[in-house]
């Protein structure tokens, strides 16, 4: 038999993506697999700012084998149970969008469904008060899920963390180098493809040296080096869905009392992140330039710091889509070379970490078969989308008046799929999770209450259950959450007691 087993790596650019496949690809294919090679400069800077994330992270963590105290102590992380959007439908509204579920499903129906029969008939107001997550974080608790004894609230507390990503790819860094991944520093300067099939040969670096590899996997940022510069794969450009197109960026100085959720709120033309880390604040105001200028915007993130700058404003350009193909020929782009989405969800992080488990759950051998390809382009391309649609909503349903911005978002046109989720739950209150997608019916009932009109009526399979034992099994919910809430103890002692970054021995 023909070993067509591929046995030459070569990742292109470091960062967090670069490094998240270089010690993803180490762990699971092991030593004596391929060589995995993993060039980068450090005369070219990273983005840098992807300091959110979602709860697949730790999984992708507990893959590598890395303890999630050590994970913490290293990036100076600190916990996120969800997020607050401020000023996102009107000016003075806010909502929160929490990790985890509402209450509890009963009868075999959702318990969105019950929630809005009671809002219908103005018994409840706000559904955080049936999500542990979030009201732990409005008073800013944090503790890890433990048994609690049956049906407690406290034996699932989803999770995810505010980290620096830079320290983040210096770990990970460690990890994929004990592993045999070689790191060569350097700059490509040339890329070499093979004459008969276009198909990535090597690419030369500034010294002279000359790399060579079977799969070569980009991870070159924005550049798009191997799969735009070179292989011409083309882009999908959704800036007319998502106008938003820079960002100015600034980490500041922390406070006592550290958040246990991201917060973002709404200016005239964007929005401003802002997130708690252990030893600092990292903010970001993303924007779109066509109704704000740099300064104005650079003006907007520095009057609403909590404390001084630690550095210069930094300003960043990006467009929003992905990459027509993100595996072409023998090149897959991962991180912001197979496109970008602003951090408004904090997805990028998981579109690497998606990237790579599907690379290797559709691993190529040296034919590079073209169905494999195929497939990996589709899922792609389908993920991409369907968070897109996710985006495209918080912009969207908003009824302020105040700036062209927000009104241009109000009125345009959405996607066919996007606008069906939006006359449905305008009906009856309901939301969907479309496949496997990443943002489950949990997450669409949270912006979609949060920012959408009450809808017309709710769900009538709610009234198999009467009006009152409805109230009574919310009222006892209610109460087992705020009981919940009420024994976590504050996030930042949970930090100092388990996870401070003070003491970490270097």
């Amino acid at each position: 038999m023909t070993d067509n087993r591929i046995k030459q790596i070569v990742i292109v650019g470091g960062g967090t993506a670069g490094w998240m496949t270089a010690a993803a690809l180490s762990k699971i294919l092991g030593p004596d697999y391929a060589k995995i090679q993993l060039i980068e400069s450090d005369s070219i800077g990273t983005v840098g700012v992807g300091e959110a994330t979602i709860p697949q992270i730790a999984t992708f963590n507990r893959m590598l084998g890395i303890p999630e105290d050590e994970f913490i102590k290293h990036t100076n992380a600190s916990f996120k149970l969800g997020i607050e959007f401020v000023n996102w439908k009107k000016l003075d509204h806010s909502y929160f969008h929490p990790f985890g579920h509402y209450g509890v499903d009963m009868e075999g129906l959702s318990f969105h469904a019950y929630w809005q029969r009671l809002y219908q008939e103005g018994l409840v107001e706000d559904p955080s008060e049936f999500s542990l997550m979030a009201m732990a974080a409005k008073n800013n608790k944090f503790m890890r899920p433990f048994n609690a004894g049956k049906n407690s609230p406290l034996n699932e507390i989803a999770y995810a963390f505010h980290f620096d990503s830079t320290a983040y790819a210096k770990m990970l860094r460690q990890h994929a180098e004990n592993r045999g991944v070689i790191r060569t520093e350097g700059k490509v300067v040339d890329v070499q493809q093979r004459s008969n099939d276009g198909f990535i040969e090597s690419v030369q670096l500034e010294s002279g040296e000359k790399i060579t590899g079977e799969l070569f996997i980009d991870c070159s940022g924005f550049r798009g080096l191997l799969i735009q510069q070179t292989l011409k794969a083309g882009f999908e450009d959704w800036s007319d869905l998502l106008l938003c197109n820079s960002a100015v960026v600034a980490p500041c100085e922390g406070v006592s009392e550290i958040s246990s959720f991201t917060r973002t709120t709404a200016h005239k033309a964007g929005w401003q992140w802002r997130i708690p880390l252990q030893h600092r604040i990292g903010n970001g105001h993303v924007y779109c330039s066509d109704y704000t200028s740099d300064d104005e915007a650079t003006a907007t993130l520095l009057d609403h710091l909590d404390g001084e700058p630690l550095a210069e404003p930094r300003i960043l350009r990006f467009t929003t889509g992905h990459s027509k193909k993100f595996w072409d020929k023998n090149c897959i782009a991962i991180g912001l070379s197979s496109g970008f989405m602003e951090p408004l969800e904090s997805t990028s992080i998981w579109l690497i970490q998606s990237g790579i488990s599907r690379l290797l759950t559709n691993f190529p051998d040296k034919t590079f078969a073209q169905a494999d390809a195929n497939r990996y382009n589709r899922v792609l391309i389908e993920e991409f989308e369907l968070i897109r649609d996710f985006l495209i909503l918080h912009y969207h349903a908003n009824e302020r008046t105040d700036s062209e911005f927000w009104i241009r978002c109000r009125e345009m046109t959405v996607p066919d799929r996007l606008q069906e989720k939006l006359e449905v739950f305008h009906n009856n209150g309901r939301t969907f999770r479309e496949h496997d997608e990443l943002f489950n019916d949990t997450s669409w009932f949270a912006v979609m209450n949060g920012q959408c009109a009450k809808p017309r009526t709710y769900d009538p399979v709610a009234d198999l259950l009467s009006l009152e034992e409805t109230k009574d099994r919310l009222q006892k919910i209610r109460i087992a959450i705020a009981n919940s809430a009420d024994y976590m103890p504050k996030h930042r002692d949970f930090i100092n007691k388990n996870c401070d970054a003070r003491t970490l021995k270097l």
